[in-house]
């Protein structure tokens, strides 16, 4: 390009004094267009081009002749200013038909990972995905983006307001005929100070982090059941049931359901049947199994849920296998069969939890009052049934609201969770002291006549009023939350992992569950006719069953004393005792000294329930913590992020999560777990036996049993080669399940 007036390379001809050429004011003119000209070709001259604002320099990389992927760092500011979190991001911009993957890539892919560990005046990274589409070929299913993907980044730096230097290399396989690993060396650098948007970046970042999936409370898309669909292919499947009432795209678009589940399982593409307006149910045929499909029952899976612009993601464990076939057997089926399966399950629970080991030193109380029922009129013996049924119900009202207030406020809920607060456990002990004197005839405590009528205590014809046959199912409810019965586990994990009223319906149903025997009572009351007549015996009966419930006490002074040391549970002991012997005392006196004595007792007892706090501020709790006594019995301390290093190294890993007041998982060990060809191979060469001691609050092994859908225990799962996520075992052990269970998970294909 030649200018006149202007010698550029090649040019002979310069301007002179006089010349009639175009004048100056002409020759600057053109001057300053040639000068745009140039500046305008600068960046084709740098190539990739120089950073701006909140972009790094693109990284090229290419995947085949005539195909190239390039990768930058975006920042939606141009410095840190002051906030604690920066927004950013990775882009990728993928040629024609290339896709990368999401964080679960399917049947193939491996998903995009960026270390950004070099970098300046950074603490934390949280890497963003934006809901994934999904690709099918030959049959196989995977998940990915195509022509441009920015995957948001949440930026914690360490230093408010100062520089922030990010160096990260980014690693993605690119596909398309052909799978291509490809490396970026990223680099962006944002200044301190106040920070400018970089409307462009920040855009393009927004766009996706809109993209990135809800609990469904702005998408509308929500998930109310995940379970088993043995009806579905050769291998059966999983059905999804789903409402999206609230979805903003309509429904005129077809919803994705993308399900994440343990290793080792896959599912074909989902058939999609609306069962109403808003509703619809996703069903998702096995494509490959790693054992029975019962394996998942209780397992925890994670569905994301697409539809068009708007995406969900929700994990809750799978139940049982529901009666909805097809393409989910009508409107509103899909909704109702799951909560028929949970309440039948919950009151099968129930039921079961009056033959545990933990409610039979109590029922000694009810046998007692049933037997003083004989040759009572029907009303009565109806009366005093039903009485006792409305306490246990009453009482599982209060545990799901008590489970219900925890949720709200943050903290971990769990079957049992009130056996690991000293306090509790010490009311228990004062109550089981109090009755077991009682009914070993050593003290009788005695209300005024009409406090006690006001109370219910006393009434009419009836060997006890209405307000004890309440106390003694209320109790009852008490002590059976230590054990968990069969099918109780699945149940509880359903409601607690829900909302409020599921909560309220299951436990409703725990509660008539656990009634039923009472309820059966009342409405036939002339089955007392079939029972003995009081008399003699029964002075020898009641010693026994006062026993019954010293030996629950003292099983408590034990628990306590996982918790706060043995010294200040045997300080609780010792009021006990004294409090028993200012009771008994008070039998030969009256008068004055009569109350004094009633005074001594009830202070002593009460006086028990500050010596918890004082072991804490004297820094006895725990004397002997679970951790020395699994080491003392020949099991490791529960080490979850070891489970996966073991298994990486051909080992079967079997944890047990326990605590000392679960009476269920004391079966389950002297019974299977500690006996015979069992105990010999969790303590042989090639198997890591870990114990995971729930007695007092831990939130590493709260969080372990929330991951796997339970929130109580026992909980025992087995992981190795052939199971590396893990075979979960039922709430009762036999040596054969726990024998079947290691035999899979040391399978190596």
């Amino acid at each position: 390009m030649n200018t006149p007036g202007i010698r550029w390379p090649g040019s002979r001809r310069m301007v002179a004094a006089g010349d009639t050429t175009p004048g100056t004011a002409s020759v600057m003119v053109r001057l300053g267009v040639c000068i745009l000209l140039l500046l305008a070709t600068l960046p084709g001259i740098a190539g990739t081009g120089s950073a701006i604002a909140g972009q790094g320099q693109w990284v090229t990389d290419t995947v085949s002749p005539d195909a190239t992927v390039r990768a930058r760092l975006i920042a939606a500011a141009d410095a840190t200013g002051g906030a604690s979190t920066l927004r950013a991001g990775v882009e990728i911009e993928l040629p024609g038909d290339w896709k990368t993957y999401w964080r679960s890539p399917g049947d193939a892919g491996i998903p995009p990972s960026l270390d950004l560990s070099q970098s300046s005046n950074l603490t934390a990274v949280d890497f963003q995905w934006p809901a994934p589409e999904r690709f099918s070929l030959f049959g196989l299913q995977t998940f990915g983006y195509g022509d441009r993907v920015v995957f948001p980044l949440l930026l914690t730096p360490e230093s408010a307001g100062e520089p922030m230097r990010l160096r990260g290399r980014l690693e993605a396989l690119i596909c398309d005929d052909i799978c291509v690993p490809t490396e970026f060396d990223l680099a962006l650098d944002l200044d301190g100070g106040p920070a400018t948007i970089d409307s462009d970046s920040a855009n393009l970042i927004d766009r996706f982090r809109a993209r990135i999936p809800d609990d469904g409370t702005v998408s509308g898309l929500t998930v109310t059941q995940i379970s088993l669909a043995p009806d579905l292919g050769e291998l059966g499947g999983l059905r999804v049931h789903a409402d999206r009432s609230g979805a903003g795209s309509g429904n005129e678009t077809v919803p994705d359901a993308i399900i994440e589940s343990r290793p080792g399982w896959a599912f074909e593409a989902p058939r999609i049947s609306a069962t109403d307006d808003t509703g619809f149910v996703a069903e998702l045929p096995f494509a490959q199994t790693s054992g029975p499909a019962e394996d998942l029952i209780g397992t925890e899976a994670t569905v994301t849920l697409v539809d068009g612009a708007a995406a969900s993601e929700t994990a809750m464990p799978v139940t049982a296998a529901d009666d909805v076939a097809g393409s989910g057997g009508g409107p509103g089926v899909g909704g109702l069969a799951p909560w028929v399966l949970m309440i039948g399950l919950a009151l099968a629970g129930g039921f079961i939890l009056n033959a545990m080991p933990c409610v039979l030193p109590v029922l000694s109380l009810k046998l007692m009052s049933v037997v003083g029922y004989s040759g009572a009129a029907p009303g009565v013996v109806r009366s005093g049934f039903l009485w006792s049924a409305a306490g246990i119900v009453t009482s599982f009202m209060a545990l799901a609201g008590l489970a219900i207030g925890v949720k709200a406020a943050g903290g971990a809920v769990g079957w049992g969770m009130q056996f690991q607060q000293p306090l509790f456990l010490i009311f228990i002990i004062v109550v089981l002291t109090g009755f077991a004197l009682n009914l070993a005839g050593l003290i009788r405590i005695e209300l005024p006549h009409t406090a006690a009528t006001r109370l219910g205590l006393v009434g009419g014809t009836s060997p006890t009023g209405p307000g004890a046959h309440f106390a003694t199912g209320a109790f009852a409810t008490l002590l059976a939350t230590p054990c968990s019965a069969p099918f109780l586990g699945t149940a509880v994990a359903f409601a607690l992992s829900r909302g409020p009223s599921e909560i309220v319906v299951i436990f409703l149903a725990l509660g008539f569950g656990m009634a039923l025997p009472y309820l059966l009572v009342a409405a036939l009351p002339s089955l007392v006719r079939f029972l003995p007549r009081p008399g003699r015996w029964m002075h020898g009966v009641r010693t026994v069953m006062a026993l019954a419930l010293t030996g629950t006490a003292l099983w408590l002074l034990t628990v306590l004393g996982a918790q706060i040391g043995d010294g200040p549970a045997a300080v609780v002991g010792a009021m006990m005792a004294a409090t028993a012997a200012a009771l008994w005392y008070r039998r030969r006196l009256s008068g004055r000294p009569r109350i004094a004595a009633t005074a001594a007792g009830a202070v002593v007892a009460a006086l028990a329930f500050i010596v918890p706090v004082q072991a804490e501020r004297m820094g006895s709790a725990g004397a002997e913590s679970g951790e020395t006594r699994a080491v003392a019995d020949g099991w490791r301390p529960f080490d979850r992020p070891a489970i996966a290093e073991q298994v990486a190294r051909g080992r079967v890993v079997f944890v047990d999560v326990t605590a000392a007041w679960c009476l269920t998982c004391q079966v389950n060990k002297s019974a299977v777990l500690e006996r015979g060809d069992i105990a010999e191979r969790l303590s042989a060469d090639g198997l890591t036996a870990m114990r995971a001691d729930w007695t007092r609050p831990d939130p590493a092994i709260s969080e372990f049993l929330s991951d796997h859908g339970r929130f109580g225990i026992p909980f025992n799962i087995v992981y190795g080669p052939g199971a590396p996520d893990g075979i979960a075992l039922p709430e009762i052990l036999t040596s054969g399940m726990v024998a079947d269970a290691l035999d899979r998970a040391a399978a190596s294909g």
